[in-house]
């Protein structure tokens, strides 16, 4: 009886190690698209978002207190016009935490510094936030289902120098 035990405990060690691979390549594949998510931004680049986010009827994606609703209105009239409107933009997610529910949904918190100059006017924005994704596995591809960030003005430092 006991040799049955060491086997069925055995197994159950192998399963368990799997699983954990499995979780640790899940999260690997979605920190590597909230980097392309960040580098798109920064560029007025459409194409990570296009490749990761999952559009369908009814997807809305939030950002401190606006909208756009569906794909092609996140990245036709808000990531690619980013890049002719500003001279620059600065996008940090920091603290990213994954959490999964089941293995066909996660969400993540990150911490967000947002940084820019609007080229029309000059005006130079620092801000700080957060911002929540939403994933769904489809197939054997975690997409994007949603996106909210907010964001305000740097608080200035309490500490003098």
């Amino acid at each position: 009886m006991m040799k049955y035990g060491m086997l069925a405990l055995w197994l159950f060690s192998l399963q368990t190690l799997a699983l954990a691979a499995d979780r640790s390549a899940d999260e690997q594949a979605i920190r590597q698209i909230i980097a392309g998510i960040e580098r798109g931004w920064e560029q007025g680049d459409g194409t990570p978002f296009r490749q990761t986010y999952l559009d369908f009827p009814g997807a809305r994606y939030i950002e401190s207190g606006g909208q756009n609703e569906g794909l092609n209105d996140l990245v036709s009239h808000h990531v690619e016009p980013e890049k002719d409107a500003l001279e620059y933009l600065e996008l940090d997610f920091a603290n990213i935490e994954i959490h999964f529910e089941g293995d066909r949904f996660a969400w993540a918190v990150a911490d967000t510094a947002v940084k820019g100059k609007v080229r029309k006017n000059g005006r130079v924005f620092d801000k700080t936030g957060y911002q929540t994704f939403l994933f769904r596995k489809v197939g054997d591809e975690w997409k994007v289902v949603h996106t909210h960030s907010s964001s305000r003005d740097r608080r200035p430092s309490k500490h003098k120098h």
